[in-house]
């Protein structure tokens, strides 16, 4: 992975990189998206593809931020630090995706909140970030009560996950990806 940021703004930066989707994740895109998301004729607007491209790929973009403090913990300093983080990613994920749907292409990123995407309209099924971390990254985990605690090489449990997809080329999603790099 490798430290990107929001276009004019170096403070909080945010771990990236760029994965053809595993089978494992290919599942679970479709239990959250659909197959309709991944056909050529979608006249409701969510899904953007230019026919006859070869080159397309079914691309995830796993981002890291590092936390300030342990997101394990409680209280209002814990809350806090995951709310600005959330618009951090939320900043990044709208600015990466305008920039593949302005090239043609079908681009969305999930809520790491509510684990729903944000730009395709009609879903309704949870993606989960740690899982997905697991799959893509293969950083650990753990349970913690109800939850599953994702475990950052470096961050420890003071990170915050969250992915962009898309249906793109991949060397057109890395470009983009340059322009942001650190």
């Amino acid at each position: 992975p490798r430290l990107a940021c929001r276009a004019g703004k170096k403070e909080d930066p945010i771990e990236c990189s760029l994965h053809t989707l595993p089978k494992p994740l290919l599942r679970e895109f479709q239990h959250v998206f659909g197959e309709k998301y991944l056909a050529n004729n979608n006249n409701d607007g969510d899904a953007m593809m230019v026919d006859g491209d070869s080159s397309l790929e079914l691309l995830a973009i796993p981002t890291n931020q590092q936390a300030r403090h342990d997101l394990v913990a409680v209280g209002d300093e814990i809350e806090e630090e995951k709310d600005r983080l959330l618009n951090c990613f939320m900043e990044f994920g709208e600015e990466v995706c305008s920039r593949i749907r302005e090239k043609g292409y079908w681009a969305d990123y999930i809520d790491p909140c509510s684990g729903l995407p944000m730009l395709t309209k009609f879903c309704n099924k949870v993606y989960s970030e740690v899982d997905g971390m697991e799959v893509l990254l293969n950083y650990k985990a753990y349970n913690a009560g109800f939850c599953k605690v994702l475990q950052h090489p470096r961050f420890g449990t003071a990170v915050y996950p969250a992915t962009i997809f898309c249906y793109a080329p991949r060397d057109v999603v890395a470009d983009i990806l340059k322009t942001l790099y650190l």
